[in-house]
């Protein structure tokens, strides 16, 4: 079964007055890229946040979130930090004496309004039972994410076989041009050789080497290797989640045998039939790349 790398997931709880939030979401990526945002309380728990989020996710490009709100009904009351209004202060007053300029009367005004006196952050401490609290979030974060991968990917599953089916069929009606090619070649090289060149040849030797010639032009290899790769995907594909690069390869293979049957077509009929495989193909390798 295979899960894709696109998915979002969210859980909220409450403990006591505030509201703990993890938000999850990923795309696709070639391994894991996480990006982690914590709130203050909890950063000396992000790498234990980080384990949990790669261990469960493997892969893909990944942002995830956890938050603090107060309840709507609890006020958040500021706070001033002492220690650096002081040290504004002291910045100033050594400014007025080297400038001659006297301190404002309207000081603790001024001081207020500079960058980080007055702080509205939550207190930047948790007990263990918020900790409890804030890591069943986070794995009912996780749950989410992995269900919508699971969705996302029963949904892939379904394009691929399609897009496999329809090479399938695009492969066997290669068959109904191939008896005809044959005629068609021998017909040529006759014309060639009677009409234009007007030369006389042996039947015998023209026949070895049309044989020759036909074999090079042969496809039933091709044919079979990739009937065989499309059993092959199908097949990783129903097997075990995080076969994504299996795939991708798979269907390079996939890819090189539709190009040589091409290139040995040598039929107006049978090239087209080979650029509906392309199309299919592409189809295939754009979605492969958002597969586990």
């Amino acid at each position: 079964m295979i899960y894709s790398m696109t998915g979002y997931g969210k859980a909220v709880a409450m403990f006591q007055n505030r509201k703990i939030c993890a938000e999850v979401r990923s795309l696709n990526g070639k391994a894991m890229d996480l990006s982690v945002r914590v709130a203050p309380q909890f950063r000396e728990k992000e790498m234990e946040i980080r384990t949990l989020i790669t261990t469960r996710l493997e892969r893909g490009k990944v942002d995830f979130s956890l938050w603090v709100e107060q309840a709507d009904n609890v006020p958040v009351m500021p706070s001033i930090n002492v220690s650096v209004m002081q040290n504004y202060i002291a910045q100033m007053n050594a400014a007025a004496e080297a400038s001659g300029v006297a301190m404002p009367e309207n000081m603790m005004e001024i001081l207020l309004r500079m960058p980080e006196v007055v702080s509205h952050k939550d207190v930047c401490e948790f007990t263990e039972e918020e900790w409890a609290v804030a890591t069943d979030v986070i794995s009912k974060a996780l749950d989410e994410m992995v269900d919508f991968r699971r969705q996302e990917g029963e949904a892939l599953a379904l394009k691929f076989r399609s897009k496999i089916d329809n090479i399938a069929a695009l492969l066997a009606s290669v068959e109904v041009y191939e008896k005809e090619r044959v005629e068609r070649i021998r017909a040529r090289i006759l014309d060639a050789l009677e009409s234009k060149l007007g030369v006389e040849y042996d039947n015998n030797r023209f026949e070895q080497e049309l044989i020759y010639y036909i074999e090079k032009l042969d496809v039933n290899e091709e044919k079979q290797r990739l009937s065989n790769h499309l059993g092959y995907f199908i097949a990783t594909m129903e097997g075990e989640h995080g076969q994504g690069k299996k795939l991708g390869f798979i269907a390079q293979e996939m890819g090189r045998e539709i190009n040589t049957l091409g290139s040995k077509s040598n039929h107006a009929e049978m090239q087209n039939i080979v650029v509906k495989m392309k199309d299919e193909l592409e189809q295939i390798k754009e979605q492969v790349l958002n597969v586990m």
